[in-house]
């Protein structure tokens, strides 16, 4: 399973944020990718407790799938 996304990919994805000139979209995106990333990364820590593996793959990779999403949204802008 692939970690969060490395430092490059997420410079890409600001400059191309930071680079729109519709703000109210870019902060739109710029939640999205936070609030993404955030639950993707608290998976990866397994932080809930009584989650078994299978389960905890599942969503790891429901979630990995969400910010995938989100960057490819976001590299089309």
């Amino acid at each position: 399973m692939k970690d969060l996304i490395d430092n490059t990919e997420i410079e890409r994805v600001l400059a191309i944020l930071e680079g729109l000139e519709n703000e109210a979209l870019a902060v739109e995106y710029l939640k999205k990718f936070n609030d993404a990333t955030r639950e993707f990364g608290q998976l990866l820590m397994n932080q809930e407790d009584g989650l078994g593996h299978e389960e905890w793959k599942k969503k790891c990779d429901r979630a990995k799938e969400e910010v995938e999403k989100i960057v490819d949204e976001i590299q089309k802008l």
